[in-house]
This record gives C-alpha cells, structure tokens and sequence, in this order.
C-alpha cells in the first residue's frame, strides 16, 4: 500500500508539472503576439503551479494515504492550509492580471491624461480592496478548519461583517453623495452645459457624476463640487427653461443728466447690433439720492455669453455718448461756501431740453411689458360658490 501511495503521488506530481507546462508553452505562444497573455504568464505562473501542485499531492494523500487519524488529520490539515494559501495567492494575481489589462487601455504618457489619471487610480483602489477582502476570507477559512478554533474563524468573519458596517457608517457622506447624484440625474434641475452661479462664480456644468458635479468657469477654471451641494444650498441656474436673459447697466449721474437723449442713444445702439434679440431694451432712473441719479439700463439676449457682451457693448457707447453729447451729466462732487448774507438770487426755471414723456418701462408702456408685469401681478382664480359648499 506504500508503493502504491509513493507511486501515486509521483504520477500527480509529473501531471502537474507537466500541465502547467503544457499551459504555460501555450500562452508563451499566444504571447508573441499578444500583450496580454504575457502579462499573464508573467503574474500567475508561479501561483498556479503551486496551486495546482498542492492540490493534486493533497488528492493523493486524501485518497492512498493510510495512517492514524490523527496524522491523517494534520496532514490534511497542513495541505487545505497551503491549498487555501496557493488559491489566494493565485486569486491575487489575476486581480492584478485585470487591472494592468484595464490600465493598458488607458495610457498616462501622453499629454492629456486626465481621464486615464482618473481611471488608473480607480482600478488600484479596487484591488487593493479586492486584495483585502479574499486574505480576510483565506484567513477565516484556514482558522475554520481548525477544530478548536472554529470559533475563532466565525469570529473573524462576524468582525469583518462587524466593519463592513462601520465603513458604511463612516462613508456615509460618500454614500449622500451619491444618492444626491441620483436625484440630480432625474429631477431635471441640473443638466449638463446649464449655465450656473455658485459660490458667486459664473460658469457652465461640464460634469455630473453620482458623487461630485464639475462647473466650468468662465476664465477657464474647474470647480468640483460634492452632489449634495445642489440638493442642500440654494444655487442660480439661468438656462432651467430657456437661455434668454435680461441684464442691467447702471450708472450713477449728475442731476443733469438727459435720460430722453439718453434714451435715444440706446435705441440706436441696440438696433445696429446682432447681439440683442429685440425683446427687452428699457432706461429707467431708479434712484436720486445722495447727489446722484441712478439710471438703469435692461436689455436682453439670446444668452447669457451673448448678453455679457451686449452689455459690455451698451456700457461702452453710452459713456462715450456723455462724454460728447452729455459732458455736464458727469458725476461730480459739489462743494459751495458762501455767507447768508450774500446769497443771490435762485435763477428762473427754464423749459426742460425735451419735452414730458412716458417712456417705456419694464413692466409698463407697451404689450410687452404689460404681458410681463402680468407674469407677476396676475390675480389669483377664486372659485365663486354659496358659503356652504365652501
């Protein structure tokens, strides 16, 4: 029975050296023209040798070897040990087989690498994690097969049961995160290109994800901002329905100011521009106080690139229009001293330069502005009925 122990396990000895061979010359081959097949034999070669070696001299101890049962008992204690040690080995080395395989796709050596950056980061967390977790499940298998310490595998496994819980307690802002990016994607209030003020920056969503929403600022620049953020803090989106906007320029003048010239001019420069789209151009004087009078411009675009423009553009030519047409509307500072008894007499009152008009206002003056004022001051539908049914 000796002899056919000893001969029985040099057969699996030879089998298994010579189909790993076998294996390994076949992926050799298939190697000199794939990439990925060399990196497999070059990571697994080694464990799965010794995985399948180990298995096969335990089959053979399992099946010929006739001693006490206690020896039976260590031995094959000994080999479910290494066969579990060889398994895991092996099982780490095609998780790091996958990830150079998911990496290679993604080359970091060229000059935009951002995404591959991304990518390559996210694989090796994976692993690292993927790698935790099968020594954590070896370990509780080895301590199982361990009569007097079967409870001490259960005990393992229930801790790791244990801090699988605590880690979701302490990612549970991660988890937030991620239910907000779920709400964002459904509830149609953020969208990708929607143009958005945040943290008093003007800028473009260029990414949403179930974690973090990227905005594109104008000048170039990326603010990265958790998903809770735009379910938990009030935030400006000027395309939620369409892209027209209204925009203000204000200038603070002297009281001699001529808003009806002023008027004109505006008139003037906005209908000689493509940038405005011929809904809204009203000036207004919305303030005299403190030594000035406040004069405000509204004109609106298509969008809200486009409106900064026509706005930057209606600045420009009304400050040269003062300048040259309107220089004594300037705003200055006034400062007269003078003894009670030398005061002069007022001067007479003079016929304004231009006569009393109702310009057109933003929510007053013609069907436009009333449809807009409408929007606003609408009167609220009262169903009529007897004070019972009520």
């Amino acid at each position: 029975m000796q002899t056919d122990y000893l001969i029985a396990l040099a057969v699996a000895v030879v089998a298994a050296v010579a189909v790993t061979a076998i294996i390994a010359l076949v992926f050799r081959v298939v190697g000199r023209k794939e990439a990925w097949a060399r990196t497999l034999v070059g990571l697994v070669r080694v464990p799965f040798r010794l995985t399948l070696l180990v298995g096969a001299i335990w089959t053979v101890n399992t099946l010929f070897l006739q001693t006490s049962e206690e020896i039976e008992r260590l031995v094959d204690f000994i080999f479910r040990a290494l066969f579990i040690g060889a398994a895991t080995w092996l099982v780490c080395a095609l998780l790091y087989f996958f990830e150079e395989v998911a990496a290679a796709r993604y080359r970091i050596d060229v000059r935009d690498n951002r995404v591959a950056r991304r990518v390559r980061t996210q694989l090796r967390m994976l692993r690292r994690i993927g790698v935790v977790v099968i020594i954590i499940c070896a370990i509780g298998a080895v301590l199982l097969s361990i009569p007097g310490a079967a409870t001490l595998g259960a005990s393992l496994f229930a801790s790791a049961g244990l801090l699988s819980v605590v880690a979701g307690l302490a990612a549970q802002s991660t988890l937030a995160n991620v239910f907000a990016g779920i709400q964002l994607a459904f509830n149609n209030a953020l969208r990708v290109d929607d143009v958005v003020i945040v943290e008093t920056e003007w800028g473009k969503i260029e990414e949403i994800t179930l974690t973090y929403v990227v905005v594109h600022i104008w000048d170039d620049r990326r603010m990265v901002l958790p998903s809770t953020y735009f379910t938990t803090n009030p935030f400006q989106n000027w395309t939620r329905h369409n892209s027209e906007l209204l925009g203000a320029v204000e200038f603070d003048l002297d009281w001699r100011v001529d808003p009806a010239g002023m008027r004109v001019e505006l008139d003037r420069i906005v209908a000689q521009t493509e940038l405005w789209d011929e809904r809204v151009v009203v000036l207004q004087v919305t303030d005299a106080v403190g030594g000035f009078v406040r004069v405000r411009v509204l004109v609106s675009a298509a969008d809200a690139p486009t409106l900064f423009d026509l706005r930057c553009l209606v600045r420009e030519n009304l400050i040269d229009w003062l300048n040259t047409h309107n220089p004594e509307a300037l705003p200055v500072g006034r400062m007269e001293l003078r003894r009670e008894s030398a005061r002069s007499k007022a001067p007479a009152r003079t016929e304004p330069a231009h006569p009393v008009t109702a310009p057109i206002g933003l929510f007053s003056g013609d069907e436009n502005a009333k449809a807009r004022a409408a929007e606003f001051t609408a009167t609220i539908p009262v169903q009529k009925g007897s004070a019972e049914e009520r």
